[in-house]
């Protein structure tokens, strides 16, 4: 079997911390990895290092046609019987059977966001092509498995939703010396519109008490400098702050001395960083739709995303009443036990295994 890791980067993402995570845990399948640079312990096959999202647009391309025209062929030198790719891609019309993991369909969910993007063609033209060629498709959620089916008419029984996890031993609850900082509350991740950052900051806008929003993310220059102008324009100054892209070893930091992470998307797969708040034991706040009452349950705050008012009365509430963060807290804790990346992995393995 070959593993497709073409995707891998050093700065992660959810499909590149899929992928890293999945690959160890799938080591009793014996597979190749097809991979830029190469891990010990493993069956390596050194393919170019310019194909993942680190290479922008161009190693999207470029990756696309070594899926197409360089894969097949080195499926059939390593005499493979399966190919497995971490996101929805495999050459099409040339025999390769596969099995792939589908983690959102959010480009045709949200068409106008979208409309000028190449991933709108990409999600309504060559993702379908590969699904229906495809031994069988894994997807993260059953948010994600309904939206498979609604967009695409793909049967159900062709989908198995397999639930992502977090690092347990960087994710937990720390002990941290006191900080001097105001508090704050937190949110990690993209400013897509879909992500809802502008409601996040108009709900923050009318929080009352002391105390900062912090917005922890790549900065892009299609959305932040409106999302700096409409925190200027509502008066909160220096109270949002924007951190751009915070290296993963500081993120356990980072979450626990969090009043709250507030995740109020309007659409997500899965939503990692909701599971990696509650393992450090972070109250949270996110949207009563999509995959994150999956991911959840009972032990976060859920709200409306469309809804500012909804979004700033769970932010208001959890920055006065500790009883209500310490609840949370325990919850948050019994929640994220339910998830790891050893169920993750033992799930994908006994899906895999039956097209070996």
């Amino acid at each position: 079997m070959l593993i497709n890791l073409s995707v891998l980067f050093d700065k992660p993402t959810g499909i590149t911390t899929y992928a890293t995570n999945l690959f160890p845990r799938l080591q009793s399948l014996n597979p190749t990895l097809l991979i830029a640079e190469p891990v010990p312990g493993y069956c390596c096959y050194e393919i170019p290092g310019n194909l993942s999202p680190a290479s922008g647009s161009r190693g999207h391309l470029r990756r696309l046609g070594w899926t197409q025209f360089k894969l097949p062929q080195i499926y059939r030198q390593l005499k493979a019987s399966l190919l497995f790719s971490p996101v929805p891609e495999a050459p099409l019309f040339q025999g390769c059977r596969s099995v792939v993991m589908v983690h959102d369909l959010i480009p045709l969910r949200f068409l106008e966001l979208f409309n000028k993007s190449p991933l709108r063609y990409y999600f309504r033209y060559y993702i379908p092509q590969v699904l229906g060629q495809v031994e069988h498709i894994i997807c993260n959620s059953e948010a994600t498995a309904a939206d498979i089916v609604d967009f695409w008419g793909i049967s159900a029984k062709k989908i198995t939703p397999i639930p992502l996890a977090y690092d347990s031993d960087h994710f937990r609850p720390l002990t941290l010396p006191l900080n001097e900082q105001p508090p704050y509350f937190l949110y990690i991740g993209r400013q897509d519109p879909y992500k809802n950052v502008r409601r996040l900051i108009a709900a923050f806008a009318k929080v009352r008490g002391e105390c900062e929003l912090w917005i922890a993310g790549t900065q892009d220059t299609r959305y932040t400098p409106s999302l700096e102008q409409q925190a200027k324009e509502l008066g909160l100054g220096s109270r949002v702050k924007f951190l751009e892209y915070v290296p993963y070893e500081e993120l356990p930091i980072l979450l626990n001395r969090a009043i709250a992470l507030v995740f109020p998307s309007l659409w997500e797969g899965f939503g990692i960083p909701v599971l990696e708040a509650m393992a450090c034991g972070t109250p949270v706040v996110t949207s009563n739709c999509s995959s994150l009452p999956e991911v959840a349950g009972d032990a976060a705050l859920l709200v409306n995303p469309y809804q500012v008012e909804e979004i700033a009365q769970a932010m208001q509430m959890l920055l006065e009443n500790e009883g209500a963060r310490s609840r949370l807290k325990q919850l948050s804790l019994q929640q994220a036990q339910q998830f790891s990346w050893d169920k993750t992995g033992e799930q994908t393995a006994k899906v895999l295994q039956q097209y070996l």
